[in-house]
């Protein structure tokens, strides 16, 4: 019996749910469809699947569809066809929750909790789906609650799809070019090198011309398929010569310095052969080397690459080692490690090969700046490490390549036409893992430290060189992905599916509009470069930088001093946290003179910089840093909320379009002001509300950091309580 005397009881209820269920929304009545770009196909499918908020923690997330195209695999939710809080810098192709096929790195399932790596066909099928990215996303959806039938299909569709090796006409570059609709704008302003009067134009703009000439030995590729079309050969060279070794054996002009000195490559002879064969190559290479040593050319001095820099696959091995430091899956993960960073940074050697190889570049341009000498760089097949050495160069020594259209030239100068394999070194067709290396990364973190050291000299920024990072695993473009220029040739003169008419036309992804709007490209522009100066000498004084000692963190507002160091206290406190290698003696390759080097090493960086001269790398103890944007831009717990290289970026963009809004209402001061437009939209309206992690991720999540260290933290009971608490709450000194 009830009566109004009765006690209440207390609540009894005990939730034997799991906390997705929790939060889960209702599954609305309006289908969600994938938006599918021209030639895409949906291949699978599977509904009720849940994805995680990776960074929270706590299970939470949202249901959905999870799909598979021939182009990405792709979650979509009830908020993926809404604006609301739509980034700032989106990109038009790829959307948050896509990732292309090329963009997939590993997948896992999770089995009783437990993670099994996922190849092949599967007997049993997992529970829960983790996939690792490439670009160093990381994506957990729960299967739980999704239909048998549909989880079968959705996770072997992907494993196929993104894991098993395929040809190279399947990939979805040959279905978009096919069905896209023909492009026929203005040829796009960067210089494609693949027309002889673009390497004439080169050798002018160089002032190489005297000395070296472009030939066309090669149309139809009769020479060699490895070589390009059109290239740059010493005069001397006779075209009996080039043709005699496939164009082995033959110094190609990469660049010419201003005092005449040129820097060439060459392909090696293999090795590996006979006593008579290894004779006749010698001669010839000796009978080459007299040829260009002799006037008008200068002194000539080989570097062999592979003896002097670390192999490809020690370069892979390195950067296997250092990508699984920023492959967090959740928050506990991140502070559990975060005890052991500089040691487990250490132990990858990634930043020490990225010091040998900018070491490399400075010994390089010392010969041609300094000493007057030619430097010819020696590779197997001169396409690795040789494009690596001869961009770096290029970037330190020609201005004109630290403009954002000089630089797009070089890369497709030197890597592009120049055939460099982006197929195999991205595994794009994952048919051989042995021929796996992250070349290219490795030449744009070796750029990043030249930008991050001196932002001024670049009219390109940090985020312009993260979203070309990125461009590589986006199968649109054919920029990066093919071996070589032949390569491309013969696969352009199919047909297209579509028309039957003509062939296929590809996407170069220097055109930048196919990626992002023109507010989103405003980010990729730095707003502080400095403009050559005009011949003037009093401008020129005054628009010259002073050099700059910096020492913040690679993703916080600049610091200058001329100090080497503070008080103690925030001089530990910045080698804790600098993003990059303990101090460490700085080590001289034994086969260079090491007083010569470090003489012209310590002179250059003793005098102010001229930001369209000569640039250096400083690349002694904590100088090389890691690519804070690149590698930590998709977890919170390393945000800096408000703060950031990319905040103060942000508030320069608006306040440049309130200066151009200005200028237009001076020019336009005869007319009537209207009030509505004395001040145009800023182009972010609340910067309050970013961090260091903008424009790839809004500040709409926060981690929380544990405020003792991580040790004490896993041992205390109630951590509810303490992650509540604000950092500065927990003084220890002030309980003295």
């Amino acid at each position: 019996m009830l009566g109004s005397a009765a006690k209440a009881a207390k609540p009894s209820f005990v939730s034997y749910i799991s906390p997705e269920e929790i939060h889960i929304k209702e599954p609305t009545e309006k289908e969600v469809n994938p938006h599918l770009l021209p030639g895409e196909l949906l291949l699978c499918e599977a509904n009720m699947v849940y994805k995680y908020i990776q960074e929270d923690g706590s299970n939470r997330g949202t249901y959905g569809k999870l799909v598979c195209t021939n182009f990405k695999i792709a979650f979509l939710d009830d908020d993926s066809a809404s604006d609301d809080n739509e980034p700032q810098f989106k990109n038009k192709i790829i959307g948050e929750n896509d990732i292309t096929l090329q963009c997939v790195d590993q997948i896992y399932g999770v089995y009783d909790e437990k993670k099994k790596l996922l190849t092949g066909q599967l007997r049993k099928y997992p529970e829960k789906l983790i996939i690792y990215c490439k670009d160093l996303r990381v994506f957990h959806f729960c299967l739980r609650y999704t239909k048998e039938e549909e989880v079968k299909r959705i996770v072997s569709g992907i494993i196929h799809h993104s894991q098993t090796p395929k040809l190279l006409k399947r990939l979805f570059l040959f279905s978009y070019a096919s069905a896209a609709p023909n492009n026929t704008e203005a040829r796009n302003q960067t210089v494609m090198f693949d027309a002889l009067e673009d390497w004439r134009d080169e050798l002018e703009r160089t002032k190489g011309n005297v000395k070296y000439k472009a030939v066309t030995t090669n149309e139809g590729y009769r020479v060699s398929e490895k070589l390009p079309l059109y290239f740059v050969v010493p005069i001397c060279v006779s075209e009996e010569s080039i043709m005699k070794y496939e164009g082995r054996g033959i110094p190609i002009w990469c660049w010419s310095c201003h005092n005449g000195a040129a820097l060439l490559k060459m392909s090696a002879f293999p090795k590996e052969q006979d006593d008579s064969t290894s004779q006749t190559q010698k001669a010839f290479l000796d009978g080459i080397y007299k040829t260009i040593s002799k006037a008008p050319y200068e002194l000539l001095k080989t570097d062999d690459l592979s003896s002097s820099l670390p192999s490809l696959q020690d370069i892979q091995t390195a950067y296997t080692r250092f990508k699984q430091l920023f492959l967090i899956d959740n928050s506990t993960d991140f502070w559990a490690t975060d005890v052991k960073w500089f040691s487990l940074l250490e132990s990858t050697n990634w930043l020490e090969i990225i010091r040998r190889v900018l070491k490399k570049a400075i010994e390089v341009a010392e010969c041609l700046e300094r000493q007057h000498t030619n430097v010819l760089l020696i590779e197997e097949s001169a396409t690795d490490l040789c494009c690596v050495i001869s961009t770096l160069v290029q970037v330190m020594m020609d201005s004109y390549s630290r403009t954002k259209l000089g630089f797009q030239s070089l890369i497709q100068k030197e890597w592009v036409i120049g055939g460099h394999p982006f197929l195999d070194r991205c595994n794009h067709l994952h048919k051989s893992d042995k021929e796996e290396a992250p070349v290219f990364l490795l030449l744009l973190n070796c750029v990043w430290q030249l930008v991050q050291q001196y932002p001024p000299a670049f009219e390109f920024t940090e985020t312009y060189l993260t979203v070309l990072s990125d461009s590589l695993y986006v199968p649109i473009f054919s920029t990066f992905f093919f071996n070589s220029q032949h390569q491309k040739d013969t696969n352009t003169s199919g047909e297209s599916l579509k028309t039957q008419s003509g062939p296929f036309r590809f996407l170069t992804v220097w055109d930048w509009s196919v990626q992002f709007d023109p507010k989103a490209q405003a980010f990729l522009n730095n707003p502080l470069y400095a403009e050559k100066p005009k011949p003037d000498k009093s401008q020129r004084k005054t628009t010259r930088f002073k050099h700059q000692r910096q020492l913040s963190l690679p993703l916080t507002a600049t610091k200058s001093t001329t100090k080497r160091g503070f008080f103690r206290e925030e001089t530990d406190h910045f080698i804790k946290n600098i993003l990059g290698k303990r101090i460490s003696k700085f080590i001289n390759s034994s086969d260079e003179p090491p007083n010569s080097f470090r003489e012209f090493y310590d002179s250059w960086h003793s005098k102010p910089v001229d930001y369209h001269g000569l640039l250096l790398p400083r690349i002694d103890g904590p100088e090389i840093r890691v690519w804070a944007q690149r590698y930590l831009r998709w977890i919170p717990e390393a945000q800096l909320h408000g703060g950031g290289t990319i905040a103060t970026a942000a508030k320069i963009l608006d306040l440049m379009e309130e200066v151009q809004s200005l200028q237009v209402k001076m020019d336009e001061e005869h007319s009537q002001a209207i009030s509505g437009d004395v001040r145009s939209v800023p182009l972010l309206r609340n910067s309050a509300r970013l961090s260091s992690l903008f424009p790839f991720a809004l500040l709409q999540r926060q981690s929380i950091k544990p405020a003792l260290p991580t040790s004490t933290w896993k041992d205390l009971e109630d951590e509810d309580d303490l992650v509540k608490r604000d950092d500065e709450f927990v003084d220890l000194s002030a309980e003295e």
